[in-house]
């Protein structure tokens, strides 16, 4: 079979899974990846694909199909313009954390007009999306990311060794208040938390819950809000005067989290993502 004829069955199969948008949108990832040519280039009819270019994309076939991201197929991810490497010990970037990363520097450049003495802390590394994009956009800054997970460490380490970026990166469980002492005082304060109770794991598709970590996406459902108040409590001491806190949020919570913030002395704010859902919240002491 030529390229196209392998290409329309791969895309056939996916349909089976995926609605016919994102199986077509898999599937031209996918070849691209593969082969390294783009759709238009893979429409010569006489095009043969080698039988080990043909096994792999067979391979990873039968991982779609078993709902594995395809992100995690093909251990890549974009974010914010740049291509992350991506595995099962952390979450896959979403958008709306891009959009979380885009206010900071939006809010950072009308302000630090000097550039200077910006220190900014990540609170979850995952891949290390939101510290190495906010590195690369504000190189000005010293940027610091803390983890649990010493694999995820290790994945944002390489992330950011293969994209340049020279930020500092802590292994540290940041629930744990007596591993604060030894860190220092931040003017931003940035976190994406697992922020989903545990109720809701069986509304979430096969493909987040069968894969993605679940250290990272879960909190218990008695007390959904405890990294927003850990944050708060670390805030209290570690954020420098005038610094600033933000975070992604549940949906379903955000005048919550906005009220929690308040009780504590901040002033807050809701901000909605491209989709018109509550996603995000900043918080500054008043």
């Amino acid at each position: 079979m030529n390229a196209i004829e392998i290409y329309k069955q791969f895309n056939l199969q996916l349909e089976s899974v995926y609605e016919s948008r994102e199986a077509d949108n898999i599937s031209d990832w996918v070849f691209e990846n593969v082969t390294g040519l783009k759709k238009w280039q893979r429409k010569n009819t006489e095009l043969i694909l080698p039988v080990e270019t043909q096994n792999i994309i067979q391979k990873y076939l039968a991982e779609l199909l078993s709902h594995k991201p395809v992100q995690y197929v093909l251990n890549e991810a974009w974010f914010y313009k740049r291509k992350f490497f991506v595995n099962e010990h952390v979450l896959i970037p979403r958008p709306e954390t891009e959009e979380l990363v885009e206010w900071i520097i939006n809010d950072v450049k009308a302000i630090n007009k000097t550039n200077k003495d910006l220190k900014i802390l990540d609170i979850g590394t995952g891949s290390g999306c939101i510290p190495i994009s906010l590195k690369l956009e504000l190189p000005f800054s010293e940027v610091s990311s803390i983890d649990v997970s010493e694999m995820a460490l290790k994945t944002s380490t390489r992330n950011a060794n293969e994209l340049g970026a020279k930020i500092t990166l802590i292994h540290l469980d940041f629930l744990d208040e007596t591993q604060w002492e030894s860190m220092p005082a931040f003017n931003i304060i940035v976190s994406n938390p697992p922020y989903i109770p545990i109720a809701e794991k069986s509304l979430l598709d096969k493909n987040v819950t069968d894969y993605e970590p679940g250290i990272a996406l879960f909190v218990e459902d008695n007390n959904p809000f405890i990294f927003y108040e850990k944050i708060i409590h670390f805030s209290k001491i570690h954020l420098r005067e005038n610094g600033k806190i933000y975070v992604e949020i549940h949906e379903e919570y955000a005048k919550e989290i906005k009220q929690l913030f308040e009780e504590s002395g901040f002033l807050s704010e809701i901000k909605m993502d491209i989709y018109g859902k509550q996603r995000m919240v900043s918080a500054t002491i008043i």
